[in-house]
This record gives C-alpha cells, structure tokens and sequence, in this order.
C-alpha cells in the first residue's frame, strides 16, 4: 500500500498492480509535487477497512481526474473510496439525502444548493479549525469561509463547504499582435481599461465585443458583468445582500452597477456591429471579432472557459490572451474575482469522511489535479509549476492575488431570478430599457417567492 512506501525513505515506484486501475498517475517521488504532505498525512491517518462514498456533477475526463486524487487517499490511509458521478447530481443528492442514503461526500457545483441542504439538516459541520486553516492558506480566505458557512436547521451558523477547484470570470480577452501594433499597454485599473476603451474609439477602432446570446439562457453573459461591476463599486458585505435580497435587486447601488456595464455595452462606438446587436449575438461568436483582420474588436470580456470558441489551431498565450478585469483604483476595494467552484460537504457523517476532508487540505491533493489539466486552486502552498498548462498558472496567479473572492451571484439566486428575470431583465436593458425599470422588475420577482 502506499502509506508503507510513503512512510519509508526511499519513495519506489508502486506495485504495478497498484496502477492497474490507470487511477494513479505520478509514482510517488516523481516530479515536484509536495510528496511530504501526503507522507504526513498518510503517516496519521489508518482507515483500513473502512469506506467512502463520494457523489458529484463530474463525469468523463473530469471524473477520471477526481479518482486520481481519490486514489492516493485510498492508497495512503487503506480506505475503500468509492466515486459516482451524475449530470443530475443536483436532483439526485437532495433525493439521496431524503431517503437517508446520502453518500459520505458530495461534491456541490454551486454554494447555495449546500445551503439548502444544511438548513435541512442534511450537512455535518467541518472539524474545528477548518475555518482557520482556510483564512490562513486560502488567498481570500475569508471569502471562501463566508461561501462555505451556512445556517443549520437551528439557524445557527457553522463551516459546512471545502472549496476545491475553482474557475475564474474576471477576465479580458485580447490578441497581443493587435496590442502590439496599436501601441496599446494592459491597463492595471479600471480608470486605465476606460481610458484605454476612449482611446481604441479615437484611434477609429472598436474596443468591444460583446453577445448575450445563449439559446433559452440568452442573458446571462451580461450578469456576469454586473457582478463584476458590483464587486468594483460595493463591499464584499453589499454584494452578499444583493445576492441574497437583504437588499433590494432595486437599490441604487444595484442600479449603478448595471449602467456600469452599460457604459460599454449600450455605446454604439464601443461594441463591434453597435450596441443594437448585443443581445442578439450569440456569446461562443462574440470573441470572433478579436482574430478578425483587420479586427473587428480588441476586447473581449468572458470566464476561462471561453478558449474553446476560439478559431480552431488558437494559441493561448500566443495567439490570444488575457489580463485581469481591473478594478477602480479611487474605489479602494482591493482585487475583487468573480468566479464558480465546487465546495465538498459531510452528507453522511463518518471517520473517513472527516478525514477525506482533512486529505483535501494537502498541496498534493491539489496539485495532482493541476498536472492534470483543467484545474485552478485559491491554495497558497501549491507548486504553481505543477499546472499542465502556462495557462492555467497564469489564471491561478489571479486568483492568489485576489483579495476578494465571490460566487456568480446570478447561481445563488432562486432559478425565477438568476436564471430568470436577471436574464431577460438584462437582455431588455441592453435592447435601451431604462436601468432603474429592469431593476423594479427583478425585485418584483424576488417579492412574488416571499
């Protein structure tokens, strides 16, 4: 087992019977992965004959990488581990806890349905001292506290959700050769992006591309941005009293934000084709306009995810690239990300669970998954020359330098808001309805569910 070859000092190769099942992807000792904390680990912890079940959204490539980080933990600690995946997971696991077959743990894509869970009962807090241990290796680690804390069935507050792998919006995407031969420097602040916006429109050029389109979720693109702008003019604290209502979707400062993002979006000198066709454009077209020659655009702001619409044989770090939404430097609210992630909660309370969730803290439990690919992590102690691609490591170095993380609030919202009126409420707005209109009209839906 591994926890006998861990604990020795020389560190061999595993029997290859113990890679057998392909699960195991780095001989222990290879490469420069933090070895020493799966050692240590693997030393105070024997879970021998004991099980764990893990339930979550991932399949395919994505749940072939989650076993490899399961199956060191089983090597380490002799524990049977044991993986589902569903693309129902977020109805199959409230049908599990119900019927009181919940597995050991599940693995939420969103915070606020690990909420719901544990005002029902159905989430045991994390050990003591897991809060501290975020604030002290997590870069915003307070953020990642406040995400993972929810009130019990009590309505007391305790530490439920461990955030692991993390994706990144706060982005502008841009072709370096464009910026290159227009003179054009990345601007550090949000007062710089604007400057830099005026001067690509006084240069004769457009600066911005940008589409809402997205089938029956048309919309959503430009929640995002008002999230970000949200997280650029308020607090951290006004940000969550918006996502949860405690102020009104109808406040000023929410109306503010909005014209923010309209300050880009509805000025026809600003967005490639006019602001007539943002709503209409479909959101995997809009960066199109970057590889354009002579460009059609030189912006593009969209989460990491947005590569895979690129023009086929596209480069990252070559062809294109990206630099961080800045924020206002006369606003002094740090470094705000907005992002998404999956948070691992106890649904049934047992021994292995807790110490599943103790194996979570390790760097080498993130870096596996940054070989790996496809993975982003807010842990301080990881080698960041660990991840697959430069990429990555450069969107990773956002999230470290984040001062302020904070989940989509459009996926925190009840699904007639988030998913509904905000959607619609914003394809409105950027078709020329007034801001403040928009706004009554979301906070009517978020009355008719009170």
């Amino acid at each position: 087992m591994m926890k006998a070859l861990l604990s020795g000092v020389a560190l061999a190769a595993l029997t290859t019977a113990a890679y057998a099942d392909g699960h195991l992807k780095f001989t222990p000792g290879e490469g420069d992965f933090n070895w020493d904390s799966l050692n240590a680990f693997a030393d105070a912890t024997d879970l021998s004959g004991q099980q764990v079940t893990v339930f979550g959204p991932w399949l395919g490539p994505d749940q072939e990488n989650v076993e490899a980080i399961l199956a060191y933990f089983a090597e380490a600690t002799g524990a049977d581990v044991r993986y589902t995946g569903s693309d129902s997971f977020e109805q199959q696991i409230v049908v599990d806890a119900e019927a009181g077959s919940a597995p050991n743990v599940a693995v939420f894509p969103q915070p606020g349905l690990a909420g719901d869970m544990a005002a029902r009962g159905f989430l045991t807090p994390l050990a003591d001292g897991t809060g501290d241990w975020i604030r002290d290796n997590y870069a915003a680690g307070q953020s990642w506290v406040d995400l993972g804390t929810y009130a019990d069935a009590d309505g007391n507050d305790h530490l439920f959700g461990f955030f692991y792998k993390v994706d990144v919006k706060s982005l502008v995407w841009y072709v370096p050769e464009n910026f290159e031969d227009a003179g054009y420097d990345i601007p550090s602040t949000m007062e710089e992006l604007k400057a830099l916006t005026d001067q690509i429109v006084a240069d004769g050029e457009t600066p911005w591309c940008i589409g809402l389109g997205s089938g029956a979720a048309t919309g959503w693109p430009a929640t995002d941005w008002v999230e970000d702008m949200m997280l650029r003019t308020q607090s951290p604290g006004v940000y969550d009293e918006w996502v949860s209502n405690d102020m009104a979707f109808n406040d000023a400062r929410v109306v503010a934000a909005i014209e923010e993002f309209g300050a880009f979006a509805r000025n026809d000198d600003y967005v490639a084709g006019g602001a007539g066709t943002v709503a209409s454009t479909d959101f995997r077209d809009s960066p199109k306009g970057l590889f354009d020659s002579p460009p059609q655009c030189y912006m593009h702001r969209q989460a990491s995810f947005i590569p895979a619409f690129f023009p086929e044989g596209t480069v990252v770090g070559e062809d294109a690239d990206f630099f961080y939404f800045p924020a206002y430097a006369e606003k002094d609210l740090g470094a705000p990300v907005l992002g998404a992630g999956t948070v691992w909660a106890i649904t049934n309370d047992s021994p292995a669970a807790h110490a599943l969730m103790e194996y979570m803290r390790t760097p080498f439990a993130h870096e596996v998954w940054m070989a790996l690919g496809g993975f982003l992590t807010p842990h301080k102690s990881v080698n960041g020359d660990l991840f697959a691609d430069p990429t990555l490591g450069k969107m990773n170095d956002i999230l470290l330098q984040a001062t302020t993380f904070r989940f989509d609030g459009s996926d925190l919202m009840p699904g007639g808001v988030g998913a509904g009126t905000f959607w619609t409420g914003m394809v409105d707005y950027s078709g020329g309805k007034d801001a403040q209109a928009v706004a009554d009209e979301i906070q009517a839906s978020w009355d008719a569910l009170k």
